[in-house]
């Protein structure tokens, strides 16, 4: 598989195992609940009732087999993870820091072109503007007067228009590079389920294997 199918690989590995941990986490699945009605301590010739109660979860009683399937898939976590760093260390760039630098990259482009969008302005605002002056009674009283407002771009445009184009320009080339090396740089791994497998068909399959393993081991 190429790196690009591999970080989806990593990506899936990731998400059955939030699921499997999901159900870890839910008490109904990983404890029994017994209680025993003490009736012979009221009536002494009756018997005491032992009631358990029966979780709704279909989890319920597998926890032991959901701890090992976490276990399968964080070896095939640690196996992936190996694999894309070797694949990763034949490459010409350092695709990690490329993508947080072009991330950066079309971040500051946005920002110049926003920049270059505004425009000097010129507008008149009725009774937006004030004074003061003295009253007949000698007080100072406040009074309002139109205002003319100028807005004017404090930046220089060209090189600002300038910077956002390169960027631009830069983030895209180095976008086609690194989609060129996810999808031509191989990775020597082979996933253990198909990526439009369910989350319950590869918990099962890993199951099973383990079931059968254990059976042809006894």
């Amino acid at each position: 598989m190429n790196l690009k199918d591999a970080f989806r690989v990593q990506n899936k590995l990731q998400a059955v195992m939030l699921q499997a941990m999901d159900i870890l986490e839910d008490r109904q699945n990983i404890l029994k609940v017994r209680t025993t009605h003490l009736r012979s301590k009221v009536m002494a010739d009756d018997q005491d009732v032992v009631v358990e109660e029966n979780a709704s979860s279909e989890y319920a009683g597998h926890a032991n087999e959901i701890v090992g399937f976490l276990m399968e898939m964080m070896g095939e976590r640690e196996k992936l993870s190996r694999a894309i760093r070797d694949a990763k260390s034949r490459l010409t760039l350092d695709l990690d820091s490329e993508t947080g630098l072009n991330r950066q990259r079309q971040a500051l482009a946005r920002t110049f072109r926003s920049m270059t969008a505004l425009r000097s302005s010129e507008k008149n605002i009725p009774g937006g503007g004030s004074g003061y002056r003295f009253n007949s009674d000698g007080n100072q009283v406040t009074y309002r007067c139109d205002a003319r407002q100028v807005v004017t771009i404090d930046f220089d445009r060209k090189r600002v228009r300038a910077l956002a184009a390169a960027l631009s320009k830069q983030a895209d080339a180095c976008s086609m590079e690194m989609d060129k090396c996810l999808v031509n740089t191989e990775v020597d791994y082979v996933p253990p389920f198909d990526l439009n497998d369910s989350f319950e068909t590869i918990l099962n399959d890993v199951i099973e294997r383990a079931a059968d393993g254990g059976n042809a081991g006894a």
